[in-house]
C-alpha cells in the first residue's frame, strides 16, 4: 500500500471492514516515514535531532513499545527534562506511550509511582533530568530520553543513566530539537551513535497549511533553522557577529532609501568560491538595510557580472563597490561587459577581511544596520568571522560577508573610515 497513490490508499482503507480498518490505521510499520524507523546494525545510541512536528515523540514511543513487546522482562527508563514534561509528552501526549498502544493492549499507568506497565509485563519508569540522583541506582535494558537539549542537569543525569544501562543491549533513543549545549556536543562525539536529522517539512502527515505558515513566519531565521530545520547553530568563540545580534537587527521592511549600493567580492577563479554580491540601502536617518544576498557560486566571470547587473537593476542601486585584489582591471572590464553603464567604483583591500569587518560589526552592535528578511548563507559567514583574524564559517572564504562589508563601508563609513579603502579606479 505504501507504493500506491494516496487516493488509492484511501480507497482501499475505506473498503475494509471496521476492525480491519482500525487494525491497519494503528500499525506503525505501515505509516512511519523513513526518519522514524529505527536504524539497522549495531548501535548503542540513536539520536533523532529534528525540527518540531517531524515525529520525534512518536518514533520514541513506538520504539519503546516495540522493546516492551519483544522483552517481557524489560525495564526501560523514560527521562524527560522535568517530571511534568515526561508525563505530558512521553506518557499522555498525542504521540505518547498511551496513545500508541494497540487497541487490544491494556497498558497501565501508575502515576503515583511513575511506572508504566505494558501488557507483556515489561515496565517503564519515569525520571526527571532535574533530579539526576534518581538515576544513580536503577538498572535498565533500554532508555528513551526526550528533549535532551533542555536538560538543566544534563551531564550528571546522562552519566547516571548510562552507568545503569547494564541489562541487555543497553540501547538509548534520544529525541530532541537541537541546541548548542555541552551535552549535545558530547553526544555527537560518542562512539556507537547513529543520528537521524530531519526537518518539520519532512513529515508528510502534517497539514500543508501549518508547514507553509511556519515557513512564512520563521523561514531561515535562527529560530526557524533550529526549531523547524533541526540545525544545531552555534556561535564561534570571539565571533564579531553573534546569532543574537543578527536576530535583533531583523526587520520585515525598509523605508525609502536615499542611497543603495551593491558590494561585490569577485572570486579568484572559475568554479571555486562564491562571488559575493550584496545590496545595502541607507535611509534618511542613517540606518543601513541589507536588502539582498544575490551571491552566486561556480559562475563564469560573465555569469557573476550579469548577476551583479541584475541586482543593481532590481534595487535601483547608484553604485557598485567592487574589490579588485583578485582580478585587477579585469573585474571592471567584465562588469562593464554585462552592463556598460554600471556605476562602478573599484576598491583595493589593504587590510584583512576581519579587520575590515570590525567597524561594520560595531555598527550592528549600535543598532545601525538591519536585515530585511533572512539571509542564512550570508549570516553564517558573518558569524564565522572571529576577532584576531580567523574565519570559522562555511566555505574557504567569507565572500558574501566581504561584499556586505564593502557595501556598508561605502554607505556608512566612507572611504576615509576605519577600513582604509583606497580607490584605484
Amino acid at each position: 500500500m505504501r507504493l500506491l497513490h494516496p487516493d488509492e490508499q484511501s480507497e482501499i482503507v475505506e473498503s475494509l471492514p471496521g476492525p480491519h480498518k482500525r487494525e491497519l490505521l494503528t500499525r506503525w510499520e505501515v505509516w512511519a516515514h523513513h526518519g522514524q524507523r529505527a536504524p539497522e546494525g549495531d548501535w548503542r545510541i540513536w539520536l533523532i535531532r529534528a525540527g518540531r512536528g517531524f515525529g520525534k515523540t512518536r518514533a520514541g514511543a513506538e520504539w519503546v513499545s516495540a522493546v516492551a513487546r519483544a522483552n517481557p522482562d524489560a525495564r526501560i527508563a523514560l527521562v524527560g527534562a522535568t517530571i511534568a514534561d515526561a508525563h505530558r509528552v512521553m506518557i499522555d501526549g498525542a504521540s505518547g506511550l498511551r496513545s500508541v498502544a494497540w487497541e487490544e493492549e491494556r497498558v497501565v499507568w501508575r502515576g503515583t509511582k511513575g511506572e508504566f506497565v505494558f501488557p507483556s509485563g515489561a515496565r517503564a519508569f519515569v525520571y526527571s533530568a532535574e533530579a539526576p540522583d534518581a538515576l544513580r541506582g536503577p538498572e535498565h535494558h533500554a532508555a528513551w530520553c526526550d528533549e535532551l537539549a533542555k536538560w538543566r542537569c544534563g551531564d550528571v543525569a546522562w552519566d547516571n543513566l548510562m552507568m545503569g544501562l547494564r541489562l541487555g543491549e543497553g540501547r538509548v533513543v534520544v529525541t530532541t530539537t537541537p541546541r548548542p549545549v555541552p551535552l549535545m556536543r558530547r553526544l555527537l562525539a560518542m562512539p556507537g551513535l547513529v543520528e537521524t536529522v530531519g526537518r518539520t517539512v519532512d513529515n508528510p502527515h502534517l497539514p500543508v497549511s501549518f508547514v507553509a505558515a511556519m515557513a512564512a513566519q520563521y523561514g531561515a531565521t535562527r529560530l526557524g533553522r533550529q526549531e523547524l530545520g533541526g540545525e544545531m547553530i552555534e556561535d564561534a568563540v570571539g565571533a564579531l557577529w553573534t546569532r543574537a545580534m543578527i536576530e535583533a537587527c531583523r526587520t520585515g521592511s525598509s523605508p525609502d532609501p536615499v542611497r543603495v549600493v551593491v558590494g561585490v567580492d569577485p572570486p579568484a577563479g572559475i568554479g571555486g568560491d562564491a562571488c559575493g554580491i550584496v545590496a545595502v540601502a541607507l535611509d534618511a536617518g542613517g540606518i543601513g538595510y541589507v536588502l539582498e544576498d544575490a551571491s552566486v557560486v561556480g559562475a563564469s566571470p560573465e555569469g557573476w557580472a550579469r548577476a551583479v547587473a541584475a541586482c543593481v537593476e532590481r534595487h535601483g542601486a547608484d553604485r557598485v563597490i567592487a574589490e579588485v585584489n583578485q582580478g585587477g582591471a579585469m573585474v571592471e572590464s567584465v562588469l562593464r561587459g554585462a552592463a556598460a553603464d554600471l556605476p562602478i567604483k573599484t576598491v583595493h583591500a589593504t587590510r584583512g577581511k576581519v579587520l575590515r569587518a570590525e567597524p561594520v560589526a560595531a555598527l550592528y552592535e549600535r543598532g545601525k544596520v538591519r536585515h530585511v528578511g533572512a539571509f542564512p548563507a550570508l549570516e553564517d559567514e558573518l558569524c564565522g568571522l572571529v576577532s584576531g583574524g580567523g574565519y570559522e564559517g562555511p566555505g574557504r572564504s567569507p565572500d558574501r560577508a566581504d561584499a556586505l562589508v564593502w557595501a556598508v563601508t561605502a554607505l556608512m563609513l566612507g572611504a576615509g573610515g576605519s577600513p582604509k579603502v583606497r580607490v584605484v579606479g
